[in-house]
């Protein structure tokens, strides 16, 4: 009963740092190895593999804008713990893979191990590696659609060639970590909007429809309840009979969130549009979903965030209860 700690995401220039943890429990997966290792198909194959079969596993995640105000070691250490909360099963030993203890100052700092290249070595992590790569490539992915021409998902973030020149163009976003050299220099620049379509020079973005401006508030709303520890599930769950904006896992709760956003806050605010039908709505979604992931023992929360603001910013954040 080892618990298998690795982390993704420590250089790229944007996104959100991962850290997974995982306990095997004696579980034997073929293939296991550091996940950089691996193709993306055999990843993804393992990634399910492990998440079906593992005794226990969690992701803890640290967004950019944390990055910036803890610093690279602080957040190391925050999404350590945060990865280990969610992990509720036994085990005798936690193994790190590199040379830091980022336990060290907790109650379960005596129990750590660190070992060089120990997601080759241990199968836990391994393990840990996988998942945590997987999660970040995918969540990475997903901001193709709200910050379209970045490449993000080509890149996941790491500072290539074509990602500096996005970032020359277009300017930075959210997700970039301007603590880090190559970007001090956008310390307190705005995020640039998206050019009108006579700007010819970036003539492959339009103006701004109504649609990305609601993906781009949902975006927003994943970073936030991942800033809060949240492991994203689910991006706007849908089947013919209802639909779920972010379906998301913390501290063993299965979150249900509806993202109301509205361009100006004297527009009512977001909340406000969480009527009687609407809240029914919401509970049958929430309740078809468990039924299909067969979580019949499981937490179910149902929760509201409200935004505004172009860019969108969140305003207020309700539990349903």
């Amino acid at each position: 009963m080892i618990l298998g700690i690795d982390e993704v995401g420590r250089g790229p220039w944007a996104g959100p740092l991962v850290i997974g943890a995982v306990v095997l429990g004696g579980v034997q997966i073929d293939g296991l190895t550091d996940s950089k290792k691996l193709s993306k198909k055999r990843r993804d194959e393992l990634d399910l593999q492990i998440r079906d079969t593992a005794a226990g596993f969690g992701l803890g995640w640290v967004s950019a804008a944390e990055i910036d105000e803890i610093g690279l070691s602080a957040s190391l250490r925050l999404a350590t713990r945060r990865a280990v909360e969610q992990v509720s099963v036994p085990y005798h030993e936690i193994i790190i893979d590199g040379t830091i203890n980022f336990l060290v100052d907790t109650s379960k700092g005596g129990f750590v191990t660190t070992m060089k290249k120990a997601d080759l070595l241990i199968p836990s992590v391994s393990a840990a590696s996988i998942i945590a790569k997987v999660a970040r490539d995918n969540y990475m992915a997903e901001q193709d659609q709200v910050y379209p021409g970045y490449a993000f998902s080509s890149h996941v973030g790491y500072g290539t060639a074509a990602h500096r020149i996005a970032i020359e163009k277009l300017g930075v976003t959210p997700l970039h970590r301007l603590s880090f050299a190559p970007l001090a220099k956008y310390r307190g620049a705005a995020m640039p909007s998206l050019p009108t379509p006579s700007d010819s020079s970036h003539s492959e973005l339009t103006v701004e429809t109504t649609k990305k401006i609601g993906d781009r508030a949902e975006g927003e709303a994943a970073s936030y309840l991942v800033r809060a520890g949240h492991e994203i599930l689910e991006r706007n769950w849908k089947t013919k009979y209802c639909e779920i904006d972010i379906v998301s896992l913390k501290s063993g709760v299965y979150h249900f969130t509806e993202v109301k956003y509205r361009r100006q806050a004297n527009q009512g605010g977001g909340v406000a549009a969480i009527t009687a039908k609407k809240l029914n709505q919401m509970k049958f979604a929430a309740s078809f979903f468990a039924k299909v992931q067969q979580l019949d023992d499981k937490d179910l929360l149902l929760t509201v965030i409200s935004m505004t603001g172009s860019p969108p910013e969140v305003e207020e954040y309700i539990e349903l209860r």
